[in-house]
This record gives structure tokens, C-alpha cells and sequence, in this order.
């Protein structure tokens, strides 16, 4: 397997920058129970391995139950979410996987339901963050588990 690059030895400046963004939204309006699912399932959209397992950890640390981080996949067969939660995954998918057309008008007027302009503007700022850094680990193939130590993802207890 080809030797990939590491970004932020490559790219400090704008890698940090990427780091105060995600810094930043955590003290935004949506909460950490929202925005590891939204990490968790845009991650798992795109296949990123680092960034699931990383946020998977997370969520466990913040308490968040095991059987819903299993029913994310199938989150609109689940009753183990409300309708705030499963407005956020829709927002979520449709922004992650972005159809031809765009965002249909359902999807928005449901996520409009659920959340203010601003809690709207800053879940859309969570979900473009998460899937710029699924590109970054994907395309530079970061692996799972990695950064346990350095985040302190160890005292999850998943191993």
C-alpha cells in the first residue's frame, strides 16, 4: 500500500484552521448528544473509518446509549429517535450525499420544523465540517484508532 501524506505536516496552517472550526462549533447550539450523531452517520455515509471510530468513541464518552449508535444506519425504522434527532440525520444524509437537483423542499421544511434559522445554520456547519474531514482521513488514509491517546478516546472503554 502506497505511503500517504499527513496533512497537517503538509498543510499546518489551513489543517489548524479546519481544527478551530470544529473547536468552535462545539460551543455552537447543537448539542453534544446531535452532534456526534451527525458526526457518526455522515461519517458512515462516506465511509470514513478514522472519523466513525474516533466519533463513535466520542459519543460513548458523552454517554450516549450503544443501541442507538447501532440504529443509526436504520434510523427511520428506529423509534429510538425524536423527531429533532431524525430531522438533523435527514439534514444530514441530503447534505453528506447532495442530489442533482439539490435539497428537496420536504427535507428542508422538516428541519425547519425542529430548528431555529441559527441552530439550522450551525447544524449545516457541523455536517460540511465532518465531511471535510472524512475527505482529508479517507483520501489520506488515517487510521482507526490512531489518535486514541491524544484525544483522550481511550477512557471510552471500546476496544
Amino acid at each position: 500500500m502506497t505511503q500517504r501524506i499527513n496533512a497537517l505536516q503538509q498543510s499546518p496552517e489551513l489543517y489548524n484552521k479546519l481544527v478551530e472550526l470544529s473547536m468552535l462549533l462545539k460551543k455552537s447550539s447543537i448539542d453534544n448528544t446531535l452532534f456526534d450523531l451527525v458526526q457518526i452517520r455522515a461519517s458512515q455515509i462516506n465511509g470514513c473509518g478514522f472519523c466513525l471510530d474516533m466519533h463513535v468513541k466520542e459519543a460513548k464518552i458523552h454517554g450516549e446509549r450503544e443501541l442507538r449508535i447501532y440504529h443509526l444506519p436504520i434510523w427511520r425504522e428506529s423509534a429510538l429517535f425524536s423527531a429533532r434527532e431524525r430531522a438533523a440525520l435527514a439534514w444530514t444524509e441530503v447534505l453528506t450525499k447532495l442530489p442533482e437537483h439539490g435539497v428537496p423542499d420536504d427535507i428542508y421544511e422538516s428541519v425547519r420544523a425542529e430548528f431555529s434559522e441559527k441552530e439550522l445554520s450551525d447544524l449545516s456547519f457541523v455536517v460540511m465540517t465532518i465531511n471535510a474531514w472524512n475527505r482529508l482521513s479517507i483520501g489520506f488514509r488515517n487510521v482507526p484508532g490512531s489518535a486514541d491517546k491524544a484525544y483522550g478516546l481511550a477512557k471510552a472503554g471500546l476496544f
